[in-house]
């Protein structure tokens, strides 16, 4: 049993959802609806002690659900009232750590490659913090754990929890280690430096791969992915076009400049007429309207087209990301 999240009209809505096996797969199904404050259902009887009111116990239990108390204390626990959180932090946490000392050291560690490459990925930058991603056969497998016995649905909504710590800075950095994109480059500075890359080819490598995924169906595992990109790919696509790799020491910026002082000169790339007149439907212009524009102009069309294309205003995923391609072209192109 978890809590899932999900973004409506820009408010952030709770249910309480549990995976369960079918045939040989984890699915996911909802048990509760929270709505938006959780916290209504957090009943305070006074000092420091608190309940969960009787109706979601009623409601799980009409669902034959019958979870430990701690289960769903857990899942109300982040909205709880902070100076009660304070208060019963300390045996809260003595009750955990008695509670993992209990598991039967007789559990076989599952192995590694039954979890999806992607997942293990994401979970060993969460938890180690490291770029290159190259040697992760050698991480230890206990590391995994968090992924036995869940859905999809489960492993996404776990997943977006821990990128919480995740500072901006490291956004598009996580992005292109995740999705393994230091693997289409022979550069020594692949691994660890991607934005001394050529920016067009790591594009172009990140957009191959997340269409990919949304469509392998060993990583949805029976779950609906939709004709579109899915939800939860989303914010992957916003991390890695919304925000620049973290900022640099001096040593690292004058080998970039160094090398890019010296690539090979490439003209600027012309559209096709079909591309023109694709980029034209993309910024509500005409292709000659948009040749025409100075750089300044075309920087405040495409921050306007981007207020309603962008997927957490409600537009679609694939067109922002052509968007911003025409848009990254174009730019290239003004003098």
């Amino acid at each position: 049993m978890y809590l899932a999240q999900k973004k409506i009209k820009g408010r952030t809505h709770y249910t309480i959802r549990e995976s369960y096996r079918q045939n040989r797969r984890f699915i996911s199904r909802d048990l509760f609806d929270l709505g938006t404050d959780p916290s209504r259902f957090i009943v305070y009887p006074g000092g420091n002690s608190f309940y969960i009111h009787e109706s979601i116990e009623e409601r799980l239990n009409a669902l034959d659900v019958n979870p430990e108390a701690h289960e769903v204390e857990d899942i109300f626990w982040r909205f709880l009232d902070p100076e009660i959180q304070r208060a019963l932090e300390t045996f809260r946490n003595r009750q955990m750590n008695a509670k993992s000392r209990r598991v039967p050291k007789t559990v076989k560690t599952p192995a590694v490659d039954q979890f999806h490459i992607f997942d293990r990925r994401r979970i060993l930058y969460l938890k180690c913090g490291r770029t290159d991603l190259g040697n992760i056969a050698r991480a230890p497998r206990t590391l995994f754990q968090v992924l036995k016995a869940k859905s999809r649905d489960e492993i996404e909504q776990m997943i977006m929890e821990m990128e919480r710590i995740l500072a901006a800075r490291e956004f598009k950095t996580y992005a292109y280690a995740v999705f393994n994109l230091q693997n289409f480059f022979n550069e020594w500075f692949a691994r660890t430096t991607p934005k001394m890359l050529d920016p067009e080819k790591v594009d172009e490598h990140f957009i191959a791969e997340i269409c990919r995924l949304n469509g392998d169906p060993e990583f949805w595992c029976g779950m609906e992915s939709g004709d579109g990109l899915h939800q939860y790919l989303v914010r992957y696509v916003l991390m890695y076009f919304d925000y620049d790799y973290a900022p640099e020491s001096f040593i690292e910026e004058y080998i970039r400049n160094f090398i890019n002082s010296r690539r090979d000169y490439r003209p600027p790339l012309k559209f096709r007429k079909a591309d023109m007149d694709e980029a034209g439907a993309l910024f509500k212009e005409t292709p000659a309207a948009l040749k025409k524009m100075s750089r300044k102009d075309l920087v405040r069309r495409y921050r306007q087209r981007v207020q309603k294309l962008h997927p957490d205003k409600g537009g679609d995923p694939g067109r922002f990301i052509k968007l911003t391609r025409a848009y990254h072209e174009l730019l290239r192109a003004k003098p």
